[in-house]
């Protein structure tokens, strides 16, 4: 019996400091950086920051930015230099179409400001929709380095398809109403194009996409005359035209001016 109380005494210590360690080790979860997260899970990083729907770039020196629903990261020269922050609504300066990005954590601060005008990248000569100016500062650094480059939404892909109208302003259509054919569209989101039929004409024309924004521009049209269905076509080209936002769910396609229902669109198989 006096041989087993030291034993069990030893087995008391060693219950309770494992309970301790357990503790603390929670507590130091509570309290870790972004940057451990990237470095001790690579894999959980990469899930945060894919699906990005803005990516820029700028050299001398090389960067490159990407922003995604749930993520903001910075990598800067060579690579070996990276700051990922949690995705935060941008603000939207008046008049224009400047967004801004205000990111602090306890390892940085970043500012980013995206303009909407053509911007050339330097090395390749490509041209860009949007001007892009980043400003960021580490650790203890007193003064922003700033950056300047080029950048572009990335379409949904999603849209991706070919879309058969169902509705158009808040009423079901038929083929009948158009006279020829049930109007549709085939999205290329990869280079932001769009061709189909308004119901007896052909239609063509460019995408100009912004995350959950959307419009149609350019649009061409054949000009063949329909005994029948000219009135919905307009109608149809005049909701196409009037479309600034959309959402996707269910196989619909449906594209609203601001909150009204324009359109709605059904996948085709």
């Amino acid at each position: 019996m006096k041989n087993l109380i030291p034993i069990l005494l030893s087995a008391c210590v060693a219950i309770s400091a494992c309970s301790n360690k357990k503790e603390k080790n929670t507590s130091i979860d509570k309290t870790v950086t972004i940057d451990s997260i990237q470095k001790a899970s690579p894999i959980a990083s990469k899930k945060m920051i894919t699906d990005a729907y803005f990516k820029a770039n700028g050299v001398e020196p090389f960067w490159n930015l990407t922003i995604s629903d749930n993520m903001i990261k910075l990598k800067t020269l060579n690579g070996l230099d990276s700051i990922l922050t949690p995705h935060v609504q941008p603000i939207y300066a008046q008049d224009s179409n400047v967004k801004m990005y205000n990111l602090q954590t306890e390892l940085a601060e970043v500012r980013i400001q995206i303009s909407q005008m053509e911007c050339i990248n330097a090395m390749s000569g490509k041209s860009f929709p949007y001007s892009v100016t980043v400003k960021y500062k580490k650790g203890k650094e007193t003064e922003f380095t700033t950056l300047e480059g080029c950048g572009q939404y990335i379409t949904n892909y999603r849209l991706h398809d070919i879309w058969a109208l169902e509705e158009l302003n808040g009423s079901k259509v038929a083929k009948e109403d158009f006279g020829k054919e049930l109007p549709y569209i085939e999205i290329n989101a990869a280079k932001n194009t769009f061709m189909g039929t308004s119901g007896c004409n052909r239609i063509t024309g460019k995408l100009f996409s912004e995350r959950e924004r959307i419009r149609f521009i350019n649009i061409a049209s054949t000009e063949m005359l329909c005994t029948k269905g000219n009135k919905k076509e307009q109608e149809f080209t005049k909701a196409l035209e009037s479309t600034i936002s959309y959402t996707i769910g269910n196989n619909r396609l449906t594209f609203l001016n601001p909150d009204k229902t324009l359109l709605v669109f059904k996948k085709v198989d």
